[in-house]
């Protein structure tokens, strides 16, 4: 009885440790499937903002960002409390590194009356140039109602500012999030608001030129130029949020 007993108790333990195995074992492979599947769907995208700090950013020509840009529930904004000027102390403030082809993607949603927008390749040159807008596109953030802005033909939300206009308004009212992308890619350049492909258009060829020349800033020679430059997000000092900032090198 004693010799049986003590089999039976082995053989029950042999088995508890095998289940044991089998459960871990199950465990591991559901957690290294659902990497793989966040691998998938994220491959090569890259937050450019933590949702907790400026991390990352930096105010145009300086090495932080200015302290007017604030971040809280997970949106980076600007605190329109302290102006010098039009802008506030914050400054239009940029991304570490510099892209050529690249996919953005980000959610804005702006106040009454604000204005602000969404910069690219962008020269750093703060001797030559005094405001990140002088060598780098801008996709128009603005409260088309209530801002002047958004009366003019070319600079409403979603527009290549004073360049090109929407193809259709798709900007959600004053208070909501929008949906913003920015896709450039050897010269082609798309920008998406709320989903909708809004402006289609080739960089740097003739018509590029002949376009900047008929615009507000014909008098920049390097205006739309660069091909390699970093991001901006505009302190026009009005209230403006943004998350969910990510970017694909294409």
């Amino acid at each position: 009885m004693k010799n049986k007993f003590i089999v039976s108790v082995a053989a029950l333990s042999i088995l508890i440790a095998c289940n044991n195995n089998t459960d871990a074992k199950t465990e591991s492979n559901a957690t290294t499937s659902t990497e793989m599947k966040t691998t998938d769907n994220d491959s090569g995208w890259v937050s450019l903002f933590d949702g907790k700090t400026t991390a990352g950013w930096h105010s145009y020509g300086k090495t932080t960002a200015g302290d007017a840009w604030k971040v809280a529930d997970g949106a980076l904004y600007l605190d329109t409390t302290k102006k010098e000027g039009w802008q506030t102390t914050g400054g239009d403030i940029c991304t570490a590194d510099e892209y050529d082809n690249f996919h953005l993607k980000l959610e804005w949603k702006i106040a009454a009356k604000g204005n602000s927008g969404i910069i690219f390749y962008i020269n750093e040159d703060t001797v030559k140039y005094k405001y990140c807008w002088q060598t780098g596109p801008e996709m128009q953030v603005v409260d088309n109602e209530g801002h002047p802005d958004g009366k003019i033909i070319k600079h409403k939300a979603g527009d290549l500012y004073d360049l090109i206009s929407c193809s259709t308004i798709t900007v959600k009212p004053v208070g909501e999030w929008n949906e913003a992308e920015i896709k450039c890619n050897n010269g082609k350049l798309d920008l998406y608001l709320n989903g909708t492909n809004v402006v289609s258009t080739t960089m740097w060829d003739d018509s590029w030129k002949k376009m900047i020349a008929g615009s507000k800033f014909k008098d920049m020679p390097d205006f739309g130029t660069i091909k390699k430059g970093r991001i901006a997000l505009q302190d026009h000092g009005n209230m403006v949020w943004y998350r969910n900032i990510k970017i694909k090198k294409l």
